[in-house]
């Protein structure tokens, strides 16, 4: 591998951070290779400029930066709201009193918790939204998945959090996307894929929570194909061209108008 000037070397790293999301330390010593006390500087360097943030391991996007960055939570959740509330209740019926849950971050996965709110279940989660709504909740086992907390989002994501899933099973897990098409799943991020693929990995049936919106539009990073899901729960508006979903196998469940009210 080319030695790689110190300039050149610093452009590769902030490249590399801001298409994943988040990368170890090893990871960016192998992709440069540069000595990890030389990389260690350069991550140094590229935080005080504000250009990544250093972690402990590695380092992440800051998102206002990344080419990739995952909106403000408060932000997307005025988006659809009330198509969002429809669906969270919705989706919350599907789950049986004493059944295992994984929520992922999302803002409409947000609205399925505060549906489960004393319903007698375990709930994971690496939102950390999610968690402090819940955490109220004297009949909900609360368990929260921790790794590195993106910015804005208070989503835990990274090596850690894959870690933890790796040892869970569970009967549910509800997903958020950026968007769904005939080959697939989409979201925004690398980072926040890898995690929810971890997340898929371990639960029994995945539920795709998503609104009218998400549909026939592709994200940035794939997540999985049709075949890695069970059911998707959209709002009572989603047009008829997206209620039949290329796997036959696939659920689609409509909110009622009414949810949510």
């Amino acid at each position: 591998m080319a030695i790689l000037l110190a300039e050149e070397r610093r452009q590769r790293l902030t490249e590399i951070v801001s298409q994943r999301g988040f990368v170890s330390l090893a990871d960016l010593v192998e992709a440069t290779g540069a000595s990890e006390s030389t990389v260690r500087r350069d991550l140094e360097y590229l935080h005080d400029s504000g250009v990544i943030r250093r972690t402990h391991g590695g380092a992440a996007a800051t998102g206002e930066r990344s080419g990739n960055p995952l909106p403000a939570f408060e932000d997307r959740r005025q988006s659809q709201s009330a198509e969002k509330q429809q669906i969270g209740v919705t989706a919350a019926r599907i789950v049986k009193d004493g059944q295992t849950v994984l929520l992922d971050g999302g803002t409409t996965t947000f609205e399925v918790a505060k549906n489960l709110q004393g319903r007698s279940v375990q709930v994971f989660t690496n939102s950390l939204p999610i968690a402090s709504l819940l955490s109220g909740s004297r009949d909900v086992e609360l368990v929260l998945i921790g790794g590195f907390v993106y910015p804005k989002t208070g989503v835990a994501l990274g090596p850690y959090a894959t870690a933890t899933l790796e040892g869970l099973h569970v009967d549910h897990l509800f997903l958020g996307v950026a968007g769904l098409t005939e080959r697939g799943l989409y979201n925004g991020n690398l980072l926040l894929v890898e995690t929810e693929r971890a997340m898929m990995r371990c639960a029994e049936e995945t539920t795709v929570v998503a609104d009218r919106t998400k549909f026939g539009q592709p994200g940035l990073s794939f997540l999985a194909d049709w075949s890695r899901i069970r059911r998707v729960v959209s709002d009572s508006e989603l047009p008829p061209q997206h209620r039949l979903l290329p796997d036959s196998n696939v659920e689609v469940v409509l909110a009622s108008r009414g949810d949510g009210q």
